[in-house]
């Protein structure tokens, strides 16, 4: 496990811990033991369950898990995806921040899923974004991908992307084949995309060199189409913007390769998912 999943981990239990939890110390016996499991209480997919097993590691040491349920896994109601044992206190505090590492990742990675199965059988990649939890970025992504979706760039460090405010800013194709061709001398291997918003823009890129990748941000699926066909399999083209779980088969049957959707993470709902001593 990274270190700044380590950090976040350690994080959220002092933030619901504090300097102890009161409830357990006078309400449980120390010398309490006791058996429980997590339990699903609607269908979802599987995600953040070494998160979940290394908060009660992190509580007390002498807790024992037994995963029934691996990340990626999909399971139904009813269904146990983690057994639990030990000093009850332990479990006790350990529940809730288990719990919402579990039923908020789970239900990143269901989205997921029912966006790739959206656009079969086309052969289309489901994109995530950088529209995630402050700190949850490389947990969300993992979640992202055990849905069956594919990471875009991580962040701002490791693929360039080229939108609309950028080339506000400064942005005549001249001023943008200097730059790519700077990239391209200085850090070798990153790739390059650029945002085009109507086709005209896309018709300019495609005369760039050094160029990876478009991104055809809200363009309706005629537009997508047309300019599928003006690419001729030249650049990798993915699409962008405001598109649902309604749209997205139309989407991916204009050609396109990729299609990047925020809502994976910023819009999931956290999955319902118990803990209940046996």
């Amino acid at each position: 496990m990274d270190a700044s999943t380590e950090q976040l981990i350690r994080a959220a239990i002092a933030e619901d811990v504090g300097d102890g939890d009161v409830t357990a110390t006078y309400f449980i016996p120390a010398e309490s033991t006791a058996q429980a499991q997590i339990a699903a209480r609607e269908p979802g997919v599987v995600s953040g369950m070494e998160v979940a097993v290394r908060v009660f590691q992190e509580i007390d040491p002498r807790i024992q898990t037994h995963i029934l349920r691996q990340d990626g896994d999909a399971f139904e109601p009813g269904e146990v995806l983690l057994e639990i044992s030990g000093p009850t206190r332990g479990i006790l505090t350990g529940e809730r921040t288990a719990l919402n590492f579990l039923q908020r990742l789970s239900g990143v990675a269901t989205q997921a899923r029912r966006y790739v199965q959206a656009v079969q059988p086309h052969p289309v990649q489901i994109w995530d974004t950088r529209k995630t939890t402050p700190g949850w970025r490389l947990l969300e992504k993992a979640a992202v991908k055990a849905g069956g979706g594919t990471n875009h760039r991580m962040g701002l460090y490791d693929h360039v992307m080229v939108k609309d405010n950028h080339l506000a800013a400064h942005g005549s194709l001249k001023e943008l084949q200097r730059a790519i061709d700077r990239v391209k001398a200085e850090r070798p291997g990153t790739r390059i995309q650029l945002e085009a918003d109507n086709l005209d823009q896309v018709a300019d890129f495609l005369t760039l060199r050094g160029v990876d990748m478009l991104l055809l941000d809200n363009m309706g699926a005629e537009k997508l189409r047309q300019a599928v066909a003006l690419n001729a399999g030249r650049l990798w083209l993915e699409a962008s913007g405001g598109i649902t779980l309604a749209t997205i088969g139309e989407i991916a049957a204009t050609g396109i390769n990729a299609i990047s959707v925020g809502a994976l993470t910023h819009s999931a709902r956290a999955l319902d998912l118990g803990l209940d001593f046996t």
